[in-house]
């Protein structure tokens, strides 16, 4: 896994949002002072690929996750890992109950070629690539799958955080034997043992069924398939039979339905003839249509008369001035007024501030003043201590020994740390230089809380200065926009005129409205008389047009009435005429009827012969039925030789399945044992001890090696006559060489030998760089530097130690202020 860009938003200490790009960096430092959350930007890296950190207890502790008074904290990781890229998202939100919640996760894989940048112009998490998981609890699964290890080997293997960076070395063999099955992939081997298990039972059970079948196919022999070619012989003849017979059938079916069309088609006559009848109200439609028309006249009339007399006073109105303009005069008579009174009370005001500034000034240089004093006399109390520990060594000495350790200076076992003397200058040099910080940390804080109250005083100073003096602009404006108007009393006589002339516009307005109101119902109801008349003569014509076809006399258009009567006298003469020739009709559909069921009964009389029952419908039918009887004999005299081919089959996948059954078994066996990956993880774990050996005798100058017995870690101490001694009884300083040690073999060697996406692509270390001499941190450097040089590792160390900082060639500082924590790339 090797980070390429990491965003967060809300995170912890992070409150604002923050990018870290990581693009061609393989070589990186976080430096920055203590607390400014160095160690946070790898905790969002481990937080976006599992969703917790290690330092906050499991999962219970998400809520470090939400910056403080922050409802919502989301974090963005893209990686690389085994030649794919991704981009994993989480997102953490407070509800109204106080109670913190993962809102969202997801992880994707990105095209090919995709730019990062473009994630800095706002795209949905849809436009980023193939959707892998979209939920918290499918984000393990598809994690594991893309970075190849857990969560607590990747916090053992790759990002090793404070605290935890001798967790592989001080692991159980069990635990650590886990952690290289994982990086080597070596699962594979029981999923083929697995597997081989699955095909052997597989196989058995396959067997079993197939010995079912060919039991159940112990009638398909050559015999079955004899019987079936018979029956089909008799079904094919059948099938001529019957298309022979079928053409007379249709014949006489057809003279039948032209007998029923004659017939029904006078029915359809007699019906249509007699539904002429004449509609109730048909002679009042007119006379009321009249009517409405002469209503509709007299009220538009009526309006045009309330429009003229509405203009008139409009015009007056408009002759009379604006009344707007000269509210707006008044108001800005009551304006000035106000303002007058004003101009003293901000004056005031003014001279109020400036006096608070200036003491609120003074009183912080004068701050500022101690806090240079204690700040001078505490680097005095840092060079005393200093002095102390060069006159007094042995006293320096003791403050780092414990029981158990080695003395440097006789090279032997402590078995018991003398007291500090009571007159010592170290003691007193360290007293000193408490009490000189405390006072230093006093000064420094009343100094800015005074600050604090000048800028603060300084800042409402301005903004009541800009207040005056938007006061006095605004003054003189006024005075400007009334200083030709003629006073107050004449505008209020103007204003009073023009509300009477208003009155009596919105009474005649009202009066249009009402008579517009009334024309507009008047015409409503002339249009509804025009269309019942309408509508009325398209019932006419809807029925004259059913009987169209019988030649009906003309109507005449303007008179309704008279128009109904024509018509339905013609009808009931025309109904008179076509009653008799129905009669005949009859009668001819009577013989045809008989003739075509004397036909079916001979036809029906060829399935029963064959031993099948006729259906009772179409020719159509008829035929179909003995061409399916024929398809159906057909069909089982194939089914039954399908089967004896079946059974042959059968018989020769038994042969088969026997041999697969065996090999699989076999093989099964051979992989239980697990041998094979024992061996392997033997190798793997040889491999890594002879790596992190040499480095560790490179970081030791030679004194130690390491070495694996039975699982356990061991050194073997060249500067003490080659002891052999447990990786628990290393000092601080000397766990975390060897724990580096293992860590860059684990990234160097591992990596290659691993079959999965395990791949160590970047390894990170979180602590440990303070302890260590000036000599071995250069030789820490210049192994981390060789590492970073071969361009297939990203490694990053997070530091304050300025020496090891400055020959790294990328840093990302981190700062942090009373808000956010922010990171600067500085570098390559």
């Amino acid at each position: 896994m090797r980070p390429i860009r990491l965003d967060m938003s809300g995170f912890t200490v992070f409150r604002d949002d923050t990018t870290v790009d990581f693009t061609d960096t393989d070589y990186f430092a976080l430096v920055g002072p203590t607390g400014s959350g160095k160690s946070t930007v790898l905790d969002a890296i481990t937080f976006a690929l599992y969703g917790t950190v290690p330092r906050w207890g499991g999962a219970r502790g998400i809520t470090n996750a939400l910056a403080p008074s922050a409802a919502e904290a989301k974090v963005r990781l893209v990686f690389e890992s085994a030649g794919d890229r991704y981009v994993a998202t989480r997102v953490v939100r407070r509800d109204g109950r106080g109670n913190v919640k993962t809102a969202g996760a997801g992880l994707q894989l990105m095209p090919k070629g995709f730019d990062v940048t473009k994630l800095d112009t706002g795209m949905d998490l849809d436009d980023l690539g193939e959707v892998l998981a979209g939920t918290p609890a499918e984000m393990d699964e598809a994690v594991l799958h893309a970075v190849g290890l857990p969560y607590e080997q990747f916090t053992s293997c790759v990002v090793l955080p404070q605290g935890q960076f001798a967790d592989f070395l001080h692991a159980k063999p069990a635990t650590r034997q886990q952690i290289l099955v994982n990086l080597l992939g070596l699962h594979v081997y029981e999923r083929v043992q697995a597997q081989a298990t699955a095909r052997s039972n597989a196989a058995e059970a396959k067997l079993g069924v197939v010995d079912q079948q060919l039991a159940g196919l112990a009638d398909a022999n050559d015999e079955a398939v004899e019987a079936a070619e018979r029956h089909l012989t008799r079904m094919r003849e059948l099938t001529a039979a019957v298309e022979a017979a079928v053409p007379g059938l249709r014949t006489a079916r057809e003279a039948e339905a032209e007998a029923a069309a004659a017939r029904d088609a006078l029915d359809a006559e007699l019906r249509a003839l007699a539904s002429v009848r004449t509609p109730e109200g048909s002679a009042e439609i007119a006379g009321a249509t009249a009517a409405a028309r002469a209503s509709a006249t007299e009220a538009a009339e009526e309006v045009r008369t309330a429009e003229e007399r509405e203009e008139k006073l409009r015009g007056e109105l408009a002759a009379a001035g604006d009344a707007g303009s000269l509210k707006l005069l008044l108001d800005r008579h009551a304006e000035l007024d106000r303002l007058v009174e004003q101009e003293e009370w901000f004056a005031g005001e003014v001279q109020v501030a400036e006096v608070e500034f200036k003491d609120a000034q003074a009183a912080a240089e004068l701050a500022h003043g101690a806090h240079l004093g204690a700040t001078q006399l505490l680097e005095q109390a840092r060079l005393d201590y200093t002095e102390a520990q060069r006159i007094d060594r042995a006293a320096a000495l003791r403050a780092h020994l414990s029981p158990g350790d080695h003395c440097p200076v006789c090279e032997q076992t402590v078995t018991t740390v003398p007291e500090m003397p009571a007159g010592s200058a170290v003691r007193e040099a360290e007293a000193t230089g408490k009490a000189a910080r405390a006072a230093a940390e006093v000064a420094e804080s009343a100094w800015k809380q005074r600050d604090a109250v000048a800028r603060k005083l300084e800042g409402n100073l301005e903004r009541k200065r800009a207040q005056h003096e938007h006061h006095v602009a605004r003054l003189g404006e006024v005075r400007a926009v009334v200083a030709g108007s003629p006073g107050v009393p004449a505008l209020e006589r103007q204003l009073a005129e023009l509300d009477r002339l208003q009155r009596n516009l919105d009474r005649a307005g009202v009066a249009v409205r009402t008579a517009r109101e009334a024309q507009r119902r008047a015409q409503q109801a002339a249009h509804q008389a025009e269309e019942r008349e309408r509508a009325a003569w398209r019932t006419f014509d809807g029925v004259r047009d059913r009987v169209a076809r019988f030649a009906p006399p003309p109507a005449e258009r303007d008179d309704l009435a008279a128009a109904w009567a024509t018509l339905v006298d013609w009808a009931e003469g025309e109904h008179r005429s076509r009653a008799a020739a129905r009669q005949a009709a009859e009668v001819a559909l009577t013989a045809a009827h008989e003739a075509t069921v004397h036909a079916h009964a001979a036809v029906a009389a060829l399935f029963t012969a064959a031993g099948l029952t006729a259906p009772a419908h179409s020719e159509a039918d008829l035929i179909r039925a003995a061409a399916v009887a024929a398809t159906a004999a057909e069909g089982d005299w194939q089914k039954v030789v399908d089967l004896r081919e079946r059974a042959r089959e059968l018989s020769e996948q038994r042969i088969t399945l026997q041999r697969e059954g065996r090999v699989a078994k076999a093989l099964a066996g051979h992989l239980r044992a697990n041998n094979f990956e024992r061996w392997l993880l033997e190798e793997a774990l040889d491999l890594l001890v002879d790596g992190a050996s040499r480095i560790l005798r490179e970081l030791t100058g030679g004194q130690y090696d390491l070495i694996h017995d039975k699982g356990e870690f061991y050194v073997i101490d060249h500067h003490d006559a080659g002891l052999r001694r447990a990786v628990r009884t290393l000092s601080g300083g000397e766990t975390f060489q060897a724990s580096l040690a293992l860590a860059l073999a684990l990234s160097e060697q591992l990596a290659g030998m691993s079959t999965t996406a395990a791949s160590l692509e970047s390894i990170v270390l979180d602590e440990g760089f303070g302890t260590l001499d000036a000599a071995t941190l250069d030789v820490v450097a210049a192994t981390l530097e060789n590492l970073a040089a071969r361009g297939d590792r990203m490694v990053g160390l997070v530091t304050h130690v300025s020496a090891l900082a400055e020959r790294v060639p990328v840093r990302f500082e981190v700062s942090k202020d009373a808000r956010s924590a922010r990171v600067e790339r500085v570098g390559l």
